[in-house]
């Protein structure tokens, strides 16, 4: 079996007497999409945050790429190749899309006095922002301010920031969040695609955008996962249809 690139070992996280998740595992392996689904207040958040870093697990392990990374802050992580998208923007709307990315290829690199120097001056990093918001399709938008482009560019800009840090796994939160069936359809071709240079960990609530293009799906409900198994297994799973009725209705 592949080793994975990115293997999460029973996290678990409490707040007071709530437990926003309880021995979470699971694994993404070279080459595939993992999405995790669960109900609106199944934990989800709470689990990206310890992942990507931003929250420090009461207990558990995040192992990236071979190498115990639970003690490293996010940025940390970033560096050790762990690219991730936002549910909510954390783009600089005041700066152009060329700028946004160029600010991403910044923070890939592994020396901080770069911080202090003319970022926009430095060619390699120019040239490595160019080539990621090419391959999103925003080159004709390089020198456009954040603030003016539409929303479906934006999530293409995140998915472009991700890029210039040449990264190991994608953690992508929501990147179907708020695009039209279009943008949807748009960002379903290029997901598929990308998960060929590294795998995506995605969290989407997206159902058809999710079956679309999975290859494993976990189910997180009451902070625990209560079913892992390709999109069909997932389809026919009483307990995962169980926690959806009402919620929302699976594919």
């Amino acid at each position: 079996m592949t080793d994975p690139l990115l293997d999460i070992q029973a996290l678990s996280k409490s707040f007071g007497a709530l437990r926003a998740t309880a021995d979470v595992s699971l694994a993404l392996v070279p080459g595939e999409i993992h999405a995790l689904i669960g109900p609106n207040g199944a934990g989800k958040s709470t689990l990206i945050q310890q992942i990507a870093g931003g929250l420090a697990p009461d207990a558990g392990r995040v192992i990236l790429d071979g190498r115990d990374v639970t003690g490293l802050n996010t940025a940390d992580r970033a560096r050790l190749g762990l690219g991730r998208t936002f549910q909510i923007s954390a783009l600089a709307m005041e700066n152009t899309v060329l700028q946004n990315a160029m600010l991403g290829s910044v923070g890939a690199a592994r020396n901080a006095w770069r911080f202090l120097q003319p970022v926009m001056g430095d060619a390699r990093l120019r040239k490595q922002a160019e080539a990621s918001i090419e391959r999103v399709g925003l080159e004709e938008a390089a020198n456009t301010p954040v603030s003016a482009l539409s929303h479906g560019q934006r999530r293409l800009l995140e998915v472009a920031v991700a890029l210039t840090l040449d990264p190991k796994v994608f953690l992508m939160d929501e990147p179907m969040a708020g695009l039209g069936a279009e943008g949807t359809a748009r960002m379903t071709d290029f997901l598929g695609d990308l998960r060929k240079e590294a795998p995506i960990l995605l969290v989407e609530h997206d159902m058809d955008a999710v079956f679309a293009l999975a290859d494993r799906i976990s189910v997180l409900v009451s902070g625990k996962i209560i079913a892992t198994g390709t999109p069909d297994q997932i389809r026919r799973n009483d307990d995962v249809r169980t926690a959806y009725l009402g919620d929302e209705v699976l594919p």
